[in-house]
């Protein structure tokens, strides 16, 4: 039993928490590039922290269920709509057997997660089923690939007493220009006062060669120091390539990175910025790591990680 995928839209991911413990073997974490929006979706069914979901690109997907359950939408705004009936998006409703559930494109944000009680299952490797397309890991079938028309997402029946929504003041806005708060180091301190100025003063272009390993900036490019080694590298990494257009790392990230590091976009943050269609444009903002740390032990807390 479970839901029957029809239209799988531009790139649908099987993704949970992610893939940690193998990255010094070089195997990607991946995991959903919104976290916010993937906490969010499994909280409204009170799923645990991490259960899997399916990350939608863009929308364009047409579901029909198999059984009686409940489900949850957050993230890009688009239409839903229920057997033709209008649902909201970032909350919860029940989907019976028979039912279809289709949803538009997007019209702001680009990402959305459709959570399921009791989340999606399949089988885990290297201890997760998130989805990573260029090491071929995880997903409902094993081997990486994106879901596609004909596949059977697996799930149990569920009941629940009633819908629920997330409260506005908790949804973002992706309509807007994000700002981005920044916590300097790395290499930072090899970076002219100047040009590190010149980062947080300038506007920053999304590229439209950005994807889930990282979002490429465009802007007056930046003058990097040489790096003469690679390091480690962590999900909201900086790095500067000798052109001077920064890479933003994300959840498909590699391991290891010879670039040079301005510092680590707030992982909170990281999520808007996924949520930006090409050409749009962002500015960044110094944080203190302090600030960040206070954030996150909440941020936890409240999704029970």
């Amino acid at each position: 039993m479970g839901l029957a995928l029809l239209r799988p839209g531009p790139l649908s991911l099987l993704q949970d928490a992610g893939r940690f413990g193998w990255q010094h073997f070089g195997v990607s974490p991946a995991g959903p590039l919104d976290v916010q929006a993937a906490a969010w979706a499994n909280r409204l069914l009170d799923n645990p922290w991490g259960t899997p979901l399916v990350e939608i690109a863009l929308g364009g997907v047409e579901l029909e269920s198999r059984l009686d359950t409940w489900v949850a939408l957050c993230g890009a705004e688009l239409d839903m709509t229920l057997d033709g009936a209008s649902r909201p998006n970032w909350s919860r409703f029940a989907l019976r057997a028979g039912q279809r559930l289709c949803l538009g494109f997007a019209r702001s944000g680009q990402r959305s997660y459709l959570a399921v009680a009791g989340g999606f299952r399949a089988g885990a490797l290297l201890g997760s089923v998130a989805t990573q397309t260029r090491e071929g890991l995880g997903g409902l079938h094993g081997d990486g690939q994106p879901l596609r028309a004909g596949d059977r997402l697996p799930c149990a029946p569920a009941s629940r007493s009633g819908a629920r929504s997330v409260p506005s003041r908790f949804v973002p806005e992706y309509r807007a220009e994000p700002r981005l708060r920044v916590m300097l180091g790395g290499d930072a301190g090899d970076f002219s006062v100047a040009e590190r100025r010149r980062f947080f003063a300038q506007p920053w272009r999304l590229s439209p060669q950005s994807d889930r390993m990282g979002a490429r900036l465009l802007g007056e490019p930046l003058r990097a120091p040489a790096r003469q080694w690679s390091l480690g590298v962590t999900s909201g990494a900086i790095q500067v390539p000798p052109d001077g257009q920064p890479i933003v790392l994300l959840a498909d990230r590699q391991t290891m990175g010879g670039y040079p590091v301005l510092g680590w976009v707030h992982p909170l943050d990281l999520g808007l910025l996924a949520q930006c269609p090409a050409h749009r444009t962002v500015r960044f903002e110094r944080v203190k790591v302090e600030a960040v740390q206070g954030e996150m032990r909440e941020f936890y807390r409240f999704f029970g990680r």
